[in-house]
């Protein structure tokens, strides 16, 4: 296997920044390897630069280049759905989507979610139904509920669990979850707070 092979199957399942992959054995700074290049965000409501390749995945980035770390790494091939972001507000799974894809685009994390020192209706739901345990997924989790509560003001439980298809919660609190949405559509219904 050549070393850009290498090097982009390594990208390809592990969240590696430029540094990290040269210091790789094999891995030779003088080949060029790495392209980056500089690419304007706009995260959670604040334009940022990063220096980095194009082809390296959203989740990387974030995690990696923006230490925003509520997104997870967790199957690598966008099916779980713990890296779930919005992107110009639809759940998108960063660990597949590539750079270049969200280049002046607006993303929204986990962490991007608190306005003025208060949680989302859908995390303080959450967290009142129980609908966590080990809590790996719950970023995910709670970014495509408030991607459906933003295109569904008042959704049954049906559009919920078709909505959440994908999140993949590993302690089976399927229930909950749905639970929580119902709480979150009806409080902000009641509140007159778009999602």
């Amino acid at each position: 296997m050549s070393q850009r092979d290498r090097m982009r199957r390594l990208i390809g399942f592990t969240c590696l920044t430029a540094a990290r992959i040269e210091a790789l054995p094999g891995i030779s700074r003088d080949h060029n390897i790495i392209m980056p290049r500089v690419t304007e965000l706009h995260v959670n409501g604040v334009a940022r630069r990063v220096n980095a390749s194009p082809d390296r995945s959203l989740l990387c980035v974030l995690r990696d280049d923006l230490d925003l770390t509520g997104a997870k790494y967790g199957c690598g091939e966008g099916q779980c759905g713990a890296c779930t972001v919005l992107l110009e507000g639809d759940a998108v799974r960063s660990c597949i989507t590539p750079l270049s894809r969200a280049a002046g685009k607006h993303i929204t994390t986990i962490e991007g979610l608190e306005q003025d020192g208060r949680l989302h209706p859908l995390q303080e739901a959450m967290l009142e139904t129980g609908a966590m345990q080990c809590g790996y997924c719950t970023p995910g989790m709670i970014m495509s509920g408030v991607s459906l509560l933003a295109k569904s003001a008042n959704p049954n439980d049906a559009e919920i669990v078709h909505g959440m298809q994908g999140n993949i919660c590993r302690c089976g609190t399927y229930p909950r979850i749905v639970a929580a949405v119902r709480m979150a559509a009806l409080r902000q219904k009641t509140a007159g707070r778009t999602a």
